[in-house]
């Protein structure tokens, strides 16, 4: 029967059930906007604590300086009653003197935040970049905003040619295994790779990790890295991250969830690095040294010579509750293209190991915290990369630089499709 055919009263019995149809579909979408409002709401209010002062940064980012005993670590509720630890016990022993590569022709410049062109935070409070509505909206949900994805750690030992860009993650890294680690250091040095797609990202950093690959792995890692997706823009910003269960249900990028505790004023996690390296000109690079008090057993950063940033409680973690199984450093990215297609983001500088200082990118004074809590040459390093024509990995050797390698490329290549 077609519409001529149809009665006047069903006519209008069917254009209502329409109509209300319509209703009923802005109503839904109406309620699902206002409840993700409200959701994003709740989770801006839990993350961005009351400020003592607020700095506005030349790169737009608002830092707030919130009183150390009421930053988001202390929302977990094994903190409640924690008593916050000013300083590590005891530093390790025989940090490598980074300041003789000064004195070489290889010289690397001092490094600040941008932040700091503008104000500095007073005692007794910590820096924290204040999140906007934007940057949770960016996600890909409201309950998964300062997470990374799943399976995001390489694993060099197993890795298999099938296996390549499983999770559409790519890495060019150093690492050592086989013993019980206490910690680890590395000097890297700073770029700003371009990134083809916003929600893919270019990082540089070393990974501290116990348990197996599984669902169960620890890590904490530290580093900077240039993420659209995660900041709105494509600075590079100093990053930490941690997880108890392989990316599951625990841990986060900087202070976006409770757990690692901060102590200094003077150095916001997730704020924008400055000046950066620039191609056959000035290098600049960051220390960043993770390593296990060995009396209370927390896992504390230092950032540079004089920073020492924070901790991440032992009772966060099963595996590092211990020690380390597994250091890893160096560089890691996104290639969101589709099967068989490679993505132009770049890793490190953009250039290949081979091209050597002020060109390539490099981590530097490799070393590793042993039981007896001294600071040490690692006896070997293995390399790792899953497509080496897309980005490589270089080893060396040598007495200002201690352990080194260059590592990093341009991804998609003549070589690299």
């Amino acid at each position: 029967m077609g519409w001529s055919q149809l009665t006047w009263s069903w006519r209008a019995l069917l254009l209502v059930v329409f109509f209300w149809g319509l209703i009923s579909l802005s109503s839904a979408a109406r309620l699902g906007a206002s409840r993700q409002k409200f959701e994003v709401k709740k989770r801006l209010k839990r993350l961005n604590k009351p400020a003592v002062k607020t700095i506005q940064s030349p790169d737009g980012d608002i830092i707030d300086c919130v009183h150390i005993s009421k930053q988001p670590a202390f929302d977990h509720p094994f903190l409640k009653d924690h008593k916050i630890q000013k300083r590590p016990n005891f530093h390790p022993e025989g940090l490598f003197d980074g300041n003789k590569v000064s004195e070489t022709k290889e010289k690397s410049m001092p490094i600040t935040q941008l932040w700091h062109v503008t104000g500095k935070c007073p005692e007794d409070t910590i820096p924290i970049r204040r999140t906007k509505e934007d940057d949770v909206l960016r996600a890909s949900s409201i309950k998964r905003y300062g997470r990374k994805k799943h399976r995001t750690v390489p694993k060099p030992r197993s890795a298999q040619p099938d296996l390549i860009n499983q999770s559409g993650h790519q890495h060019a890294i150093a690492y050592v295994e086989g013993d019980k680690y206490y910690g680890a250091k590395a000097t890297i040095n700073v770029w700003v790779p371009k990134i083809q797609q916003p929600n893919e990202f270019s990082l540089s950093q070393l990974w501290i990790l116990g348990g197996s690959f599984g669902e169960d792995l620890n890590s904490i890692e530290a580093g900077w890295q240039v993420s659209p997706d995660l900041y709105g823009d494509n600075n590079t910003r100093l990053f930490t991250y941690w997880t108890s269960d392989a990316y599951q249900a625990t841990g986060c990028y900087n202070l976006l969830c409770s757990g690692f505790i901060q102590v200094n004023s003077e150095i916001a996690m997730g704020a924008s690095i400055s000046p950066v390296s620039a191609y056959r000109n000035s290098q600049y690079d960051i220390s960043i040294l993770i390593w296990k008090d060995p009396k209370e057993g927390h896992w504390w950063m230092q950032f540079g010579n004089d920073y020492v940033l924070g901790y991440w409680p032992s009772f966060l973690f099963s595996y590092l509750a211990d020690s380390a199984s597994m250091i890893e450093w160096g560089g890691e990215v996104v290639n969101s293209e589709p099967e068989g297609q490679h993505t132009s983001t770049q890793m490190g500088s953009g250039h290949f190991p081979e091209e050597g200082f002020g060109k390539a990118s490099y981590f530097r004074n490799i070393q590793v915290v042993d039981s007896s809590n001294n600071l040490k040459a690692p006896k070997s390093i293995g390399t790792f990369t899953e497509q080496s024509n897309c980005y490589d990995v270089q080893t060396g050797s040598n007495g200002d630089w201690g352990h080194y390698f260059y590592y990093g490329g341009p991804g998609k290549n003549p070589n690299c499709q």
